[in-house]
């Protein structure tokens, strides 16, 4: 049953993304798309996820300094934001799940700007204690995924990019343990799922979420990325990940005192 409405749903997902390919500006073809991905967002996920747009700041984070604009956030919504008028708002750090970048056609390029947005985002500093639940799976960082209307034919083309790109921006993976369980605490270096609707998905192999078989996985340790090339399926993917990102049962409390570094505090008494 599930399969088969999101399977319905990616269908409808494309079908109303050419509506947007009559435009004559770039940007009057991806807002409209992005605001598919996000009214599908909006009917499926739970209701304590909110969806916004803006940017992401830390305790270090400073006023006017560069930062990337983020298509979507998925945020806790216990948490507070900060608004800037528009619909634009600076999330914290911790309230943070999940970012979504909109693609209208992924190249390498664009996946580019993609990973380097996901490694500026994966170098926020968190502050959060966790209160465990009777089981509780925690992504070990803000989890990044790019959601694409077209792109290559094949998903392994994704996945020779990804490789190309962290090459020539120097950017380095962890080593990898056999046991998918062990992986759960390392994050992937840059962006945590590719999806081309239509054409297939591909994910960092550090979640419960995974279709690698153990024994391939125990031959060679070192795999760190999976791909499927599917016509169909690919929203349901994204669907159980995106639950399984912002669903666990811990419950998670954010640390205040690191926003007040840096600011001085002048007569302050105290008392017995």
């Amino acid at each position: 049953m599930l399969k088969a409405h999101l399977d319905v749903v990616e269908k409808s997902l494309i079908a109303t993304g050419e509506i947007a390919t009559a435009a004559g500006h770039p940007l009057h073809i991806g807002i409209p798309r992005e605001a598919f991905i996000r009214d599908f967002l909006t009917l499926h996920l739970a209701e304590n996820v909110g969806i916004g747009t803006g940017e992401i700041i830390d305790s270090s984070s400073k006023p006017t300094e560069p930062r990337n604009q983020v298509d979507i956030v998925l945020y806790r919504k216990k948490f507070p934001k900060l608004s800037f008028g528009g619909g634009v708002s600076a999330f914290l750090a911790e309230s943070v799940f999940a970012t979504i970048e909109i693609k209208s056609t992924l190249d390498k390029e664009q996946l580019r700007r993609a990973i380097k947005a996901a490694r500026s985002v994966k170098q926020l500093t968190r502050h959060l204690h966790s209160t465990p639940g009777v089981w509780s799976y925690e992504p070990p960082a803000i989890v990044t995924y790019v959601v694409a209307y077209y792109g290559p034919a094949r998903m392994d083309t994704v996945h020779k990019w990804i490789s190309e790109i962290h090459d020539e921006e120097k950017i380095t993976a962890e080593s990898m343990p056999a046991d998918v369980g062990q992986r759960y605490g390392i994050p992937s270096p840059s962006i945590d799922s590719v999806v081309v609707l239509g054409t297939g998905f591909l994910y960092f192999d550090n979640s419960p979420l995974g279709v690698l078989p153990k024994d391939k996985r125990e031959s060679d340790p070192q795999l760190k990325w999976v791909w499927v090339n599917a016509p169909d399926g690919n929203l349901l993917f994204l669907f159980l990940h995106l639950t399984q990102t912002t669903s666990n049962s811990s419950t998670l409390d954010m640390e205040m005192l690191p926003y007040l570094k840096g600011h001085v505090l002048r007569n302050i008494g105290a008392g017995r």
